[in-house]
């Protein structure tokens, strides 16, 4: 593997950075956890948008890719309820789904998100939309 294939090694302190990956899917969850682990980050899961909202509260990640098609409660309410808690309102969220179309980007940049990645994804997609998310 040459140099500039290899993924950057983390700083310091960006090991201490946390991404909440919530996704009713247990194996994007545990794709997802894989390129930001290896991306230096920890990372904690959620199976359901009520989780994703404790977990979010109690443990301020960083940043949040948020699964948009879930039983219960969507990607797009649970984004609106992360704006509206004084806890949760400037953590970013990137949007993971099998739907992926402009339209389908534009309204997820209505409802908060800060960008939409589709599925399936790839390391650098991901990559991507964490960097973009956080500048």
């Amino acid at each position: 593997m040459t140099a500039a294939m290899r993924a950057p090694e983390p700083k310091a302190h960006e090991c201490a950075r946390t991404a909440l990956v919530v996704d009713d899917q247990a194996s994007a969850r545990a794709r997802m956890t894989t390129i930001l682990t290896d991306a230096g980050w920890r990372v904690s899961t959620a199976g359901s948008a009520a989780e994703a909202l404790e977990k979010a509260r109690a443990e301020r990640p960083s940043i949040i890719f948020l699964d948009i098609v879930m039983p219960d409660m969507d990607g797009y309410q649970t984004c609106r309820k992360l704006a509206v808690d004084p806890l949760t309102r400037s953590i970013p969220v990137v949007f993971v789904s099998t739907k992926c179309q402009r339209a389908d980007q534009v309204w997820a940049r209505m409802q908060g998100g800060k960008a939409l990645i589709g599925k399936p994804f790839s390391d650098a997609q991901v990559l991507d939309a964490l960097r973009f998310a956080l500048r």
